[in-house]
């Protein structure tokens, strides 16, 4: 996660031994540069240097594990994200639509939560509902066929809402007690987006009423600040239930995280750092804080 720019913060704190004015506004600068938005790393700096005071904290390690205590408390509470997970325990017929712009990883995201699943002892069943790319669906089929998950798929061009109420089908015949719905990934305009998931919805309603039903966003932690941006178009459409962030492995700064939790109350619910099926885990605020500034 974020390997170049943690090893920058752990710099910063290993030659400033000494706390000062100065140390607060580079440390800001620094954390501007980690993807956190300018309001909340000048925010969060405010908070740190006043408890700095209070405490008497006045040496970079001291500092450091502050920091990252200040940053855990920013983000969702941990039985925010695990009341989001889907574990074995629920076995109440859940739809999760999975959205978000192309290349950010939704397919795979898809297989990899099917085949999490599965060793829950859940029934998945995956919905191509990426209609409108040919290899989306050719893509989640092979995933299927790898793990032994039924998928409900359509002709490339047809009607994702269509492709939902056949999944939905296919669970209440006992085919399935968890459906993982792939949506395409094309740039929508708003009302495209809207009018695409309003369908979407009233099939989830009327067909399946008592399904617990989770719209959960996949960005690309790679694409920093931009990512933020997708995640207010998106939840202002279609109100979000969590996020899933994609490539922590790679070049991921990691401050978008804060600024999902700060801005939006989006919680972070699972982080993928590589392509494999296992590679997937439930996001832990106090893991994720402690690696942001280098100390675990």
């Amino acid at each position: 996660m974020g390997f170049k720019f943690t090893e920058r913060l752990k710099q910063f704190f290993g030659i400033r031994k000494a706390v000062s004015e100065e140390f607060f506004e580079e440390l800001a600068d620094l954390l501007v540069e980690g993807d956190f938005g300018p309001i909340g790393a000048y925010k969060v700096v405010d908070t740190l240097r006043e408890l700095c005071k209070t405490e008497k904290i006045d040496q970079g390690d001291g500092v450091r594990l502050a920091l990252a205590k200040l940053l855990e408390r920013s983000l969702a509470e941990p039985e925010q994200n695990k009341a989001a997970a889907i574990g074995p325990e629920d076995k109440t017929l859940t739809v999760i639509l999975l959205l978000g712009v192309n290349g950010v990883g939704k397919t795979t995201t898809a297989a990899k939560l099917a085949c999490q699943s599965r060793s829950q002892k859940r029934k998945p069943i995956l919905a191509a509902a990426d209609t409108f790319r040919a290899a989306a669906i050719d893509q989640l089929k092979i995933h299927g066929e790898r793990l032994g998950v039924r998928v409900v798929a359509h002709k490339h061009g047809g009607d994702p809402a269509a492709v939902v109420y056949d999944a939905l089908e296919a669970a209440q015949s006992g085919g399935g007690d968890l459906i993982i719905a792939d949506t395409a990934g094309r740039m929508h305009t708003k009302s495209a987006l809207v009018e695409e998931l309003k369908k979407i919805d009233r099939i989830v309603e009327s067909k399946a009423a008592g399904a617990r039903y989770i719209k959960w966003l996949v960005l690309d932690a790679t694409t920093g600040r931009n990512a933020l941006a997708q995640a207010e178009t998106f939840h202002e459409a279609v109100s979000l239930d969590g996020v899933i962030l994609t490539k922590l492995d790679s070049s991921a700064k990691g401050g978008v995280v804060f600024s999902l939790a700060e801005d939006l109350k989006l919680p972070v619910i699972f982080t993928c750092d590589g392509e494999k099926y296992e590679h997937i885990k439930p996001f832990d605020p106090h893991v994720y804080s402690l690696e942001f500034v280098g100390l675990e």
